[in-house]
This record gives C-alpha cells, sequence and structure tokens, in this order.
C-alpha cells in the first residue's frame, strides 16, 4: 500500500486542478505507484502467489484505464506516459 503522503505525491504530479484526486490520469498513476511497490515486494518474496495475482490484476485494471484514457485524450494520455515513465 502507498502511504499518505507518496499517494499526496502521485496525486499533485498528475492531478489537473486542486480538488482532481479521481480522474482517470490520476487513477492510472496511483495504480502505477501500486503496481511498482508490489513489483519490489515481489522480487524478495518469490513464493506470494496471492500477491502476484493481486499484481495481476491492477495491471489488468491500469491497461483497461489507459486504454480508455488514450480513445478519450489522446494528447493528455501521451503526456500521462511521459510523466510515468510507461512504455507506450
Amino acid at each position: 500500500m502507498l502511504s499518505t503522503k507518496k499517494k499526496k505525491d502521485v496525486i499533485v504530479g498528475v492531478q489537473t486542478h486542486d480538488s482532481d484526486t479521481g480522474s482517470p490520469a490520476v487513477q492510472i498513476a496511483l495504480l502505477s505507484g501500486r503496481i511498482t511497490e508490489l513489483t519490489e515486494h515481489l522480487k524478495m518474496h518469490k513464493k506470494d502467489t496471492h500477491s502476484r495475482r493481486g499484481l495481476i490484476k491492477m495491471v489488468d485494471t491500469r491497461r483497461k484505464l489507459l486504454r480508455n484514457f488514450k480513445a478519450a485524450d489522446f494528447d493528455a494520455y501521451r503526456d500521462l506516459i511521459e510523466k510515468l515513465g510507461l512504455k507506450k
């Protein structure tokens, strides 16, 4: 889980206005942060299959959100990919 401070930093990095906490860009950024932390956890705990299943679900959810976000606003999608450092 992301700590409150890390979550706030992620939100501030991608939000479009001051009270933006639920836009697709913010949701994708938060999922990316959780995916990164869970990936680090799984590097140490290789046999944690329950967490691995959760990671796969998060990656799938992020993929779907990215696909929809790309269709809705391609320029914002490109900016988000650059900010998060995702390969696309």
